[in-house]
């Protein structure tokens, strides 16, 4: 986990001033003033700030690392209903990093976060249904957030995505047409697996295809 969430996947960009400066300053490489910035931000309420701040105190950026501040920061930012921190809160769960693993607190705070539309959270949240960790293993409602990722245009999910289409079963219905576009979105953002996968359906839907009547002389 990184600070510099100002322009993270997820992240909502700096409305008030200080944070402007405090994000200025923190990509400037300026961390002791940054760190500064985003605790007086912070404090007066800024959710992105509370974000940055946590980020800074967890990875010991500008100053001595502070775990179990950085973890009370973030908390808020959660706590104030921002996705990303909610997200990335969750996260912490699920690897055991600088708290004990605890994969179904993991599961809430990715829930709070996906039902809100954010993406890593709808993948993570998938992984979970699919793995059965913190959760009951629940492959419907796997591909349900699989497919809400897989829109919102994770790679990742754009390739389970498809594999479901691919194979069917677990509520869905097989059409390998879908699992083909799916496959083909995940391939455009450069994943390998994706672009064979795509050849292979191809060729396939094209076997499939009625040969061409005769016509009538």
């Amino acid at each position: 986990m990184t600070a510099g969430g100002a322009h993270a996947q997820g992240m909502p960009k700096p409305t008030d001033l200080a944070t402007q400066n405090a994000v200025a300053d923190y990509n400037a490489g300026n961390l002791v003033a940054a760190r500064s910035e985003f605790r007086r931000a912070a404090e007066k309420g800024s959710r992105l700030a509370q974000f940055n701040y946590a980020m800074m105190l967890l990875n010991g950026e500008g100053g001595a690392a502070d775990v179990p501040e950085g973890k009370k920061w973030l908390r808020r930012a959660a706590d104030a209903n921002m996705t990303h921190a909610q997200y990335v809160y969750g996260k912490m769960y699920d690897d055991g990093e600088f708290v004990e693993k605890d994969p179904a607190e993991a599961h809430r705070w990715f829930l709070r976060a996906a039902n809100q539309g954010h993406v890593q959270a709808e993948l993570a949240l998938a992984n979970q249904f699919l793995d059965g960790r913190g959760t009951a293993r629940d492959n419907t409602q796997a591909f349900t957030w699989y497919k809400k990722a897989a829109q919102g245009g994770d790679m990742t999910a754009q390739y389970v995505a498809g594999s479901f289409y691919e194979r069917g079963g677990d509520g869905v219905e097989r059409n390998l047409n879908v699992a083909r576009a799916y496959y083909a979105a995940a391939a455009a953002q450069g994943d390998p697996a994706a672009k064979l996968k795509y050849l292979q359906l191809s060729a396939e839907i094209e076997q499939q295809k009625p040969p061409p009547q005769a016509q009538p002389q």
